[in-house]
């Protein structure tokens, strides 16, 4: 791939990722102003914390951009560490809100570890993967990378978020797929997710409520099936070209529960109508579009397999969320990336987009690609380059002398 071809890419990502981060603020202070302003609150508060929160995240991004990816690949087990403690942590010391403990206070700011723990799997199954061959068995695939994943489920279905736990499934299983792994084995592996998904749904009134509730909302419209009529009825008021940015009542006067965060989908279509939707569904493609690139024209292992878990990061996040907004799957707390209200996520995605603006940068597609090396028996490769001790000179003055002795040989048989 040339230089060229990915200075596309690395402006196109650029161009998305500032539009939906743009488009998210205003959407936060449209969604949260009105109802600020009627509890005599704050109407700019909700938009200052996340311009606060967004300032960080632009600093990081450029920080991780720049940064070399061995040496993030070197940090892969720091991370997987810090983010495991973090998750940990949560549970003893994190603030409950509406009964789910996942925030840590730090100050005037708050943080939720499972937002970190996200990336930290990814970028360490994308090392994991990148010196190894791709599992052939369960037992491959449960050992370790299977049980630090259920791990991390675990502790985050406690809290309980289970979105956070499908977003982990699906993260690991798109660098699986990249990494060669054979579908059979995959379909498998998920069948076994599936079925302790499905058994950790029904033993939690919590989780089974909203299991029911999902299947008909409208048999409790004003209890339990609350937010999923609320969200509908903000679509259908929306039309097709929306009431008009900051014109909506569903949404933002608190008949949607939690619309700036969880159903802010629903915020962008009662003010911006189809058409706004369908521009976020293109934002959203557009950036899938450039990942999928980005790990096509990786020749690193690490930075194939990293872009595609990033990329299926923010994409698998962004549709688990528009489907629950519009009602074709459950509830699941998963913000919409970029555009919902909320720190962690927000910083953590713009993070995601700095590496992938490291691999567009060249450092990674540009990279020489690894071969197989016959002399390790682990599977594992070494980089593509000379030999040591001479290199290919040291091998060609070998061959010399072998055919000078060979020649030699057959003069004293003739």
């Amino acid at each position: 791939m040339k230089a060229k071809r990915l200075q596309f890419e690395w402006n196109l990502l650029v161009l998305v990722t500032a539009a939906l981060v743009l488009f998210g603020l205003v959407m936060v202070y449209s969604a949260t102003s009105g109802s600020a302003a009627l509890g005599n609150a704050n109407p700019l508060g909700f938009v200052e914390k996340q311009v606060t929160y967004a300032a960080i995240g632009v600093a990081l991004l450029v920080v991780v951009s720049r940064f070399p990816l061995e040496r993030l690949r070197a940090l892969a087990p720091t991370l997987v560490v810090t983010a495991l403690v973090l998750c940990l942590g949560v549970l003893a010391v994190g603030t409950r809100v509406n009964g789910a403990r996942r925030w840590i206070d730090v100050g005037p700011l708050v943080f939720q570890p499972s937002e970190l723990a996200k990336l930290a799997v990814v970028v360490w199954t994308a090392a994991y993967l990148s010196r190894r061959p791709p599992p052939r068995t369960l037992q491959e695939l449960a050992r370790p990378l299977g049980l630090l994943v259920l791990l991390f489920a675990g502790l985050v279905l406690v809290e309980p978020d289970l979105g956070t736990a499908l977003t982990l499934m699906l993260v690991v299983g798109a660098i699986l797929l990249v990494s060669g792994t054979r579908a059979r084995l995959l379909v498998s592996a998920y069948g076994i997710v599936f079925s302790l998904a499905a058994i950790a749904a029904w033993s939690s009134p919590y989780r089974r409520d909203r299991l029911l509730t999902f299947l008909d909302p409208w048999k409790d419209p004003t209890g339990a099936g609350l937010q999923n009529v609320q969200a509908l009825i903000s679509f259908g008021s929306g039309g097709i070209f929306g009431r008009g940015i900051g014109q909506c009542t569903t949404a933002c006067l608190n008949y949607l529960p939690e619309a700036h965060t969880d159903m802010m989908f629903a915020v962008v279509g009662e003010q911006l109508g189809l058409v706004g939707v369908t521009l976020v569904i293109l934002a959203f493609s557009a950036f899938g579009y450039v990942g999928v690139r980005l790990a096509i024209a990786s020749r690193d292992p690490f930075a194939k397999r990293l872009a595609a878990g990033v990329t299926a990061l923010v994409c698998g996040q962004a549709a688990i969320n528009m489907a629950a907004a519009l009602g074709v799957a459950p509830l699941t707390g998963i913000p919409l990336p970029f555009v919902s209200y909320g720190g962690s996520s927000l910083v953590v995605m713009l993070v995601g987009v700095g590496v992938l603006l490291n691999i567009a940068r060249g450092d990674g597609a540009r990279a020489a690609a690894p071969v197989s090396d016959r002399g390790r028996r682990d599977g594992r490769t070494r980089r593509a380059g000379t030999r040591r001790r001479g290199g290919a000179a040291a091998a060609g003055r070998a061959g010399d002398l072998r055919r000078v002795a060979g020649s030699r040989r057959g003069a004293a048989r003739s």
